[in-house]
């Protein structure tokens, strides 16, 4: 392609991006010109992967736009949202207060000087002060949930000196090298060989037995541990929550050893589980604490990392530029933050996140009970909601029968025969009933073929 074809190319987008309709023609060209994309430009086994999606229907579905928990795609056809985003649209799609924010933002400045003092990053570092659990004070951002994992983990060992972790079997922490050290799945740490240089050792989730060993082998040997990472309910693995001993165990242990516990509050946080945060179904406060993809309300990317003054010492002095990024924590992801931030805690999300889960859950365990055949079981908090299946080829009918069905649902990144519910916390409960009468359709079509 030569310059010129390019200019043309884009300023052709530019006009489709500036419009506020599309024709069925032209929307059944976006699909083939994107299908075409992906399969060429961008990543052909994504395609492939998302088959549930691509063969529901005689047009594969493209996205477009969307209000709440309800979007659609470029031909008009609506959909019921039970993914969320992977956790993102906590607030769902294009929240209006969020979006405005924003766009004030835009219309002043993008992005700051990097010189300056650019006043919303202040503002919204003490309005995580303020929300987060215990002394956390300090906090630095970036534009996703693996950056923020990776600031945790070089936080943890500035503080400490050490460089030895702990993390749990089936984690996801992000695909970047440091946070792909501390995940729990061979399927993405193996094709890269060697990984993160210091020693990580992985527990079972919700064996607060495995943890105090390992921590006893570690101190018995020498091996010295700056943190303990472990999700607040492991979210990729199929929402699953440990024992309600666990946490308190983990927090006492992690002080009697000496090592900083570190809260992967990145799909748990700002509400999606029921609580603001997801530590706080057991009052534990920890070290330090990475949440990311909510934090923007669904509108712009940022994550964030955040600790108390002392453990932060060494992010300040003596070299203060220490952990830094040219993008994150621009002014229009500090202005989509704030506003977030102001919805969340305003409408008071954990709360409808926690009532809507407390209707949505048991009924799900009953369809689970009346297709035994089909479920292996049932489990999550609040919205975070994981259907496990006897095999993954059962989850791939679920997902493409509820698609056809206008309803969005997704397996997990490490646990294939897990099928999420995870929507948006202001979705309706007459969504959630129109959700649950599709699945039960999905079930008893898929049961008659079994």
């Amino acid at each position: 392609m030569s310059y010129e074809e390019a200019i043309s190319y884009s300023q052709r987008w530019i006009e489709i991006i500036h419009k506020t309709s599309l024709t069925e023609e032209e929307g059944k060209q976006i699909i083939e010109e994107s299908k075409h994309n992906f399969a060429e430009h961008f990543n052909k086994g994504w395609l492939d992967y998302r088959k549930s999606v691509t063969e529901a229907g005689d047009w594969a579905a493209t996205e477009w736009t969307g209000s709440g928990a309800v979007f659609y795609d470029v031909l008009g056809r609506q959909y019921i949202d039970c993914l969320g985003g992977y956790g993102l649209l906590n607030l769902g799609w294009s929240h209006p207060e969020v979006v405005s924010a924003v766009r004030a933002q835009l219309e002043r400045t993008p992005m700051p000087s990097q010189e300056l003092i650019d006043p919303l990053r202040g503002v919204l570092a003490r309005l995580l002060a303020e929300i987060t659990p215990g002394d956390i004070k300090y906090s630095w951002f970036c534009a996703s949930g693996t950056e923020s994992i990776e600031a945790a983990i070089k936080v943890a060992k500035l503080y400490t000196r050490k460089s030895g972790f702990i993390a749990a079997v089936k984690a996801f922490h992000g695909k970047t090298m440091g946070s792909l050290s501390m995940m729990g799945k061979a399927d993405y740490r193996a094709p890269l060989g060697v990984l993160y240089g210091g020693p990580v050792y992985h527990v079972p989730f919700g064996d607060a037995d495995a943890v105090e060993a390992q921590l006893d082998i570690c101190k018995k040997v020498g091996i010295e541990l700056a943190g303990v990472l472990f999700e607040p309910i492991q979210g990729e693995a199929g929402a699953i929550v440990p024992p309600d001993d666990f946490w308190p165990r983990v927090r006492e242990l992690t002080r009697h050893y000496g090592v900083l516990l570190i809260a992967d509050e990145v799909q748990t946080g700002l509400g999606r589980t029921g609580k603001l945060w997801g530590l706080d179904h057991w009052g534990v406060v920890p070290d330090i604490l990475a949440v990311a993809k909510s934090l923007g309300g669904g509108v712009m990317p940022i994550g964030a990392v955040c600790s108390t003054e002392e453990i932060w010492q060494p992010m300040m002095y003596p070299n203060p530029f220490i952990q830094t990024t040219t993008t994150g924590g621009g002014a229009l992801a500090c202005s989509a933050a704030i506003a977030a931030i102001h919805v969340t805690l305003r409408d008071r999300l954990w709360e409808q996140a926690s009532a809507k889960g407390d209707y949505l859950i048991p009924q799900l365990k009953a369809l689970a009970e009346q297709y035994p055949q089909i479920y292996a079981g049932v489990t999550g908090k609040g919205l975070l909601i994981g259907m496990h299946f006897h095999e993954p080829e059962i989850g791939y009918k679920v997902a493409a029968g509820l698609f056809k069905r206008g309803v969005l649902v997704a397996g997990t990144l490490t646990s294939a025969q897990t099928i999420r519910i995870e929507p948006p916390l202001v979705i309706t409960y007459e969504q959630i009933d129109a959700v649950l009468n599709r699945l039960s359709d999905t079930l008893r079509e898929i049961a008659l073929t079994m």
